[in-house]
Order: structure tokens, then C-alpha cells, then sequence
């Protein structure tokens, strides 16, 4: 990351650097078609409010440019709307507050569990007032533990194919992969820098 943004630079106007996997169900999951983003799962390990909602507006553009699918933005915790209390929930309250603020047009909810973020049943009991639906399809996770633990379940236990880390935040698209990936991955990858260039 270092190196990368001493070659390339960041964004003008921006100043954070964060990345975002891809997560596509397809095959005999029960979630088939689906992809979904989960951000940030490989570079800031404990972003504060303004960072995460950095991650979320730069992984929402980033989703709808890639899929052509209309971003839900979903401010993940384990409480829903208050049913919990701790510190640890005001920096995601405020980066939601913050992210609604800078871009009113964004569908974005938080904070959210992530049952109440992605199944309609759940949402209709835990959160029947709230603008994510249990449709959310961009996961804003809380620290880079949560965000990574839970691509690799999803990848590992739910099936998913996972492309990324896909970084975000330089003047240019610059990948970072894993020392686990495939071949597969590295073409995946490729494609996604092709989309974010061409779209650039």
C-alpha cells in the first residue's frame, strides 16, 4: 500500500485508501446470482467514523460501476437500531449520520445486524421502518477483523467466489492479491481493473 501510493497518488479530495471484496453466489447456492461487496476487508484495521464513511461511498461507486446494480448500503454492527449499547457503536452511528449526509441520494441503513440487513423476514421485525429492507448488497463493516473473518466465511463455508482485495481510494485501480489465490482469481482481478479503467 505504501509503495502504491507513493507511485500513484491518491484521489483528488480524498484521503483515505480501503478495499473491497466482491462476492459472487452463483452454482447451487441458496443465494445464486447474487453479489454482494464487503469493505473494508484488507487495509485499515480500525477506521474511525470519517474513514468508514469514506469505505462506504467509495465502495458504493465502486459496486454500481463494476455491476451495474444500484447500491444498498448496509452499516453492519451487532445491534439494530439501538438494541444495543456500547461505545464501540457511536463511530458506526456517526459514519452512517455522516455518509446520509454527504450523499442524500445513497440507499444506506445502519446500524444494522447483518441478518437484519440481508433477510426481508428479519428486517420486518427488527427494522420495519428502516430504508434497507433486508436487500442490502454492500456490507460497511466495522474494523477489518469483522470485514475480514466474514469473506472468508462466505467464501469458504457459503461458496462464494471472492475477488478482491480490490483497492480503492488511488488515482488509478491497483490490486493486491492474496498468496492464496488462483488462477482464477487473477483473471477475475483483471477483469475488474478493465472495468474500473474503462469506466473511469
Amino acid at each position: 500500500m505504501r509503495n502504491a501510493i507513493s507511485i500513484v497518488g491518491l484521489e483528488k479530495n480524498n484521503k483515505t485508501v480501503s478495499s473491497f471484496f466482491l462476492l459472487h453466489f452463483s452454482g447451487k447456492s441458496e443465494f445464486r446470482k447474487k453479489v454482494l461487496a464487503f469493505a473494508d476487508c484488507g487495509v485499515i484495521p480500525v477506521p474511525d467514523y470519517k474513514q468508514l464513511s469514506d469505505i462506504a461511498l467509495q465502495t458504493a461507486g465502486n459496486f454500481l460501476k463494476l455491476t451495474g446494480i444500484t447500491p444498498r448500503v448496509a452499516f453492519l454492527s451487532f445491534s439494530t437500531k439501538g438494541s444495543a449499547a456500547d461505545s464501540s457503536l457511536e463511530k458506526i452511528i456517526k459514519a452512517y449520520n455522516l455518509t446520509r449526509k454527504r450523499n442524500p441520494d445513497l440507499i444506506c441503513d445502519g446500524e444494522l445486524q447483518f441478518d437484519t440487513a440481508f433477510v426481508p423476514e428479519v428486517s420486518k421485525r427488527k427494522n420495519p421502518d428502516g430504508t434497507i429492507k433486508g436487500n442490502a448488497n454492500v456490507f460497511i463493516f466495522p474494523d477489518l477483523n469483522s470485514g475480514n473473518i466474514a469473506y472468508k466465511i462466505a467464501e469458504r463455508l457459503g461458496g462464494a467466489s471472492a475477488t478482491g482485495p480490490v483497492v480503492q481510494g488511488l488515482s488509478r485501480p491497483v490490486m493486491d492479491l492474496s498468496r492464496g489465490c488462483s488462477s482464477n482469481d487473477i483473471i477475475n482481478m483483471t477483469l475488474v481493473v478493465n472495468g474500473m479503467i474503462s469506466k473511469v
